[in-house]
């Protein structure tokens, strides 16, 4: 009996050990990283960069030029001050973006999405996922042609010169989207977001090439009512 208990104690500290390890593995120490530190932190930098696709490089755990141009670009986009070093600013406001990344000790075990990583446009299975939360979080009340309207409002902003080339920079732009400013984004999207973004991904657009989107019930912003509007979807109007 106590050679049993033993082995249930062993057991139970083995799981709480593991659980600590791993959980530690997945947050920064609070450590400022630059130009030339190594070990976990910049793992877990690249890592969490790679998961909004700004950074193509391997994980590595070493901040070399390839991450230190990656962290310029995540600043720029968001509007901090561009200088390359992770400070406490920096690293909050990439936390914050990357709330659903987990460090790639074991293979998944949640649903598969359906979205195609397959697409004209090379976005990467991350870019894909970031867009049905934009979606779901956006335009989830909305009819389902109105959804695939606003997925494909953010690819015409990837395509054009006056926005981002990412997706995830276009959706995490200071401003440019509620869901992003509210915390919706974070929310999981059904079936019908994720396909609202793969009928984008095919070529459907029912805005009509638009760059923006609005509902005129909520809207505060006088700029946006200056915008040529092209048509009116569910409650949105989408505008040039």
């Amino acid at each position: 009996m106590i050679w049993i208990t033993m082995c249930m104690v062993f057991v139970l500290f083995g799981a709480y050990q593991y659980k600590h390890m791993t959980e530690n593995a997945a947050t920064f120490s609070g450590a400022m990283l630059t130009y030339g530190s190594q070990g976990q932190d910049v793992s877990e930098l690249q890592g969490r960069l790679k998961f909004l696709g700004f950074y193509y490089g391997n994980v590595d755990g070493s901040f070399g030029s390839k991450t230190r141009n990656s962290v310029k670009w995540f600043q720029s986009e968001f509007g901090m001050t561009v200088d390359g070093i992770v400070g406490s600013k920096t690293r909050d406001k990439l936390v914050k973006a990357t709330k659903n990344w987990k460090p790639k000790t074991a293979p998944s075990g949640g649903k598969p999405s359906n979205i195609s990583g397959s697409n004209a446009m090379g976005l990467s299975d991350n870019d894909l996922k970031l867009m049905a939360n934009a979606v779901y979080g956006e335009a989830r009340g909305e009819v389902y042609e109105g959804q695939v309207a606003v997925a494909a409002v953010i690819l015409n902003r990837v395509k054009s010169p006056s926005f981002p080339n990412t997706s995830s920079g276009v959706i995490f732009q200071p401003g440019a989207f509620t869901a992003v400013a509210d915390g919706q984004i974070w929310l999981e999207p059904n079936e019908r977001a994720r396909q609202a973004v793969q009928d984008a991904l095919n070529g459907w657009d029912p805005s009509g090439g638009c760059l923006y989107y609005f509902n005129p019930e909520t809207a505060t912003s006088k700029w946006i009512w200056t915008r040529p509007q092209v048509k009116t979807i569910g409650k949105h109007i989408f505008c040039m």
